[in-house]
């Protein structure tokens, strides 16, 4: 659970193209984001699932909103997601990386998505004794993560907790 208001970190505001960067099927950060970012916004839902999509969409559509795009890409695959390069202000990346055996890729293609001055939010599991999530082998380091998004052109804003189980690290584009 994340016991911090990410949307005041990151300075979600009206108008905003956000981009949820593997958006999982409840749509986690991509509706509330939706909301804030109002009419004049756009939130882009992205996942390698088209059923996650799919959900998202359902859900979406109960919540009455018209301004989440879903979109379908690997994030692994720099320039296969089909958002305008440069275009977003801010970016989530909530429990992706762990999952992904190319980090360095899903942070290039972030990179190259936002607008300079974008804000990126990374999430991930910390590498703890859980009750639940994925296994301790599959965890990546926040240094790790650190590191590698410093490689691609970002610079690190701020590290924080998200949680018992998570960190967080929010970065800028330059």
């Amino acid at each position: 659970m994340i016991t911090i208001n990410v949307w005041e970190k990151i300075g979600l505001a009206s108008g905003q193209s956000v981009g949820d960067l593997g958006c999982g099927n409840l749509g986690y950060f991509a509706i509330p984001a939706a909301k804030i970012v109002g009419k004049n916004g756009t939130v882009y839902a992205v996942d390698i699932l088209k059923s996650v999509l799919q959900a998202v969409e359902s859900r979406v559509k109960q919540e009455g909103l018209e301004n989440v795009k879903t979109i379908w890409s690997n994030l692994e695959v720099v320039g296969a997601t089909k958002i305008p390069e440069g275009s977003l202000d801010a970016e989530f990346l909530h429990n992706v990386l762990f999952q992904s055996d190319k980090d360095d890729l899903v942070l290039k293609e972030a990179h190259r998505l936002l607008k300079s001055g974008g804000q990126l939010m990374v999430i991930d599991w910390l590498k703890v004794d859980a009750p639940f999530g994925p296994p301790m082998a599959d965890r990546i380091d926040q240094a790790a993560v650190k590191q590698q998004a410093m490689a691609v052109g970002f610079s690190l804003a701020e590290e924080f907790t998200a949680g018992p189980y998570h960190y967080g690290l929010l970065f800028v584009k330059q």
